[in-house]
């Protein structure tokens, strides 16, 4: 097969999520700085970029929409990468903090919704008064997360379960009524397999560090405490959005891609499988329709199960590896009222619901009230999360009878019965990687199979947040461009 006459080296990347785009995006800034010249064709089988960056606008009263999102509606601060990139993109004067004045978190206990206590930090007692005067746990539970000051702390570097670690530090009450609607729910995961080194790894570096995760914790927030120099008594966001919605992000990405001569962006485009040129070193993507893409180096954005199916003739084992990360199915509801129906405060993030409670739903969060510009004034919009591990069967219910349920679980827990203003679901099947334990040993061994000039990255592998497949995309990109500097074909 020939090869495309121009003398620049040509990369596809397969698949137009976040993360296929910021590949393309910094395999750009690192071919410039570097001084390589290159072409990147992006594929995309679906009619619309972004993947699961779904954000929808419904007319309202007025020039102010409500603004829905179908998958993610923020990222997280800590980790800088997703902020930086949207810098990088102009976005700066559009980024939008979430209202930090209204920062509380509730978790359904026994029925009824209780504040998590004021410095719990995810999981962490760092103010004593609140959590010993707090109704979510029992007196024995309390002393027995005490007992993480004098507990010794693992030092082997083996992994384990996310219920293993917190049973072992913290105690199972903590665990059913702290760590798994707040660490499992971010991951819609089952913390008797989740991953705690795939998942959160900072636990495990406290515990070594300083020898208990309360000991841990105050010191990170001694350390990282806001500087007074800035507006007085303002807190720095652990979250952040984009005025219009997370699609902003990807809609920019697309929007500066597209100006790029050299980069090639296709919707509609069904990739059937990636497999060697005839005695090349590059790669021929096969497409449903139309001729095949050569390239030079292939990066798979793609969930794992349709990246084993592409790979499988070039990288048998490697295929076999990436089709055995589990999956599971997820969805959201969005519901919106005039606000003078409800007669619910809202004051708050939401409501974490435990397992242990077994509810049909998982969670809620009150839109309007975490961020501003999600809806008009007058009105309040929430968001339900049902399905995943704890209830798959959500996923096959009708519209009707979810909305049902929904309004139920509103009055049952919140006490609303108003009639919605309108309503939007978002279901996501086979969407949601699951970190099980050892996650990373099997992500290295999967890149460790893969033929070289060819990629998997993305929400499977190191992170499923924003800011963790932007991280993911710029350091493929870097190991790229690294590998084809000075190379010749």
């Amino acid at each position: 097969m020939m090869r495309p006459a121009d003398s620049a080296v040509h990369l596809a990347v397969v698949g137009g999520g976040i993360t296929g785009l910021a590949v393309a995006w910094y395999l750009r800034r690192e071919s410039e700085a570097r001084g390589r010249d290159l072409r990147i064709t992006v594929l995309e089988s679906s009619d619309r970029w972004g993947g699961k960056i779904v954000t929808e606008k419904v007319g309202g009263p007025g020039d102010a929409p409500f603004v829905v999102e179908g998958g993610p509606d923020s990222f997280l601060t800590q980790k800088p990468w997703a902020l930086e990139l949207s810098r990088e993109l102009g976005l700066e004067d559009r980024l939008l903090n979430t209202n930090d004045s209204m920062r509380r978190v509730f978790v359904l206990n026994h029925g009824r919704p209780t504040p998590l206590p004021d410095g719990v930090l995810l999981i962490v007692p760092t103010r004593i008064l609140p959590f010993a005067l707090s109704p979510l746990l029992s007196p024995l539970a309390k002393l027995r997360m005490g007992a993480d000051l004098i507990i010794p702390p693992k030092r082997d570097g083996e992994d384990e379960t996310i219920a293993e670690f917190i049973t072992r530090r913290l105690g199972r009450e903590a665990l059913d009524k702290i760590a798994e609607p707040l660490m499992s729910g971010i991951y819609n995961a089952e913390a008797e397999k989740q991953s705690l080194l795939a998942t959160f790894p900072r636990f495990r570096a406290l515990e070594v560090e300083h020898g208990s995760l309360i000991r841990g914790m105050l010191a990170s927030r001694k350390a990282h405490r806001p500087s007074t120099d800035g507006a007085p008594g303002r807190k720095p966001s652990m979250f952040t959005s984009l005025v219009s919605g997370t699609s902003e992000l990807a809609d920019a990405l697309v929007d500066r891609l597209g100006r790029e001569p050299a980069v090639d962006l296709r919707l509609g485009i069904r990739v059937e499988s990636v497999e060697r040129a005839a005695g090349e070193r590059s790669f021929v993507v096969r497409l449903a329709a139309g001729p095949p893409v050569v390239a030079d180096a292939v990066v798979l954005c793609t969930p794992s199960t349709v990246a084993a199916r592409l790979a499988s003739r070039i990288a048998p084992e490697a295929a076999t590896m990436l089709e055995a990360i589990r999956y599971v199915s997820t969805g959201t509801i969005s519901v919106a009222f005039r606000r003078d129906e409800i007669a619910h405060p809202l004051d708050g993030f939401g409501l974490v619901i435990p397992r242990s409670e077994r509810r049909p739903i998982n969670a809620i969060t009150w839109t309007s009230t975490k961020f501003d510009h999600r809806a008009p004034p007058g009105f309040a919009l929430l968001r339900v999360f049902f399905g995943g591990s704890r209830h798959p069967e959500m996923m096959r219910t009708s519209d009707e009878e979810l909305l049902a349920v929904v309004r139920s679980e509103f009055e049952a827990l919140m006490g609303i019965d108003a009639a919605p203003v309108f309503h939007r679901i978002y279901r996501w099947f086979d969407a949601n990687p699951q970190y099980d334990k050892g996650h990373l040993d099997r992500v290295s061994a999967i890149e460790a199979a893969l033929p070289p000039g060819l990629y998997a990255t993305g929400s499977a592998y190191r992170g499923i947040g924003i800011p963790d497949c932007v991280h993911q995309a710029r350091e493929t990109a870097k190991r790229i461009v690294s590998g084809l500097h000075g190379s010749s074909r």
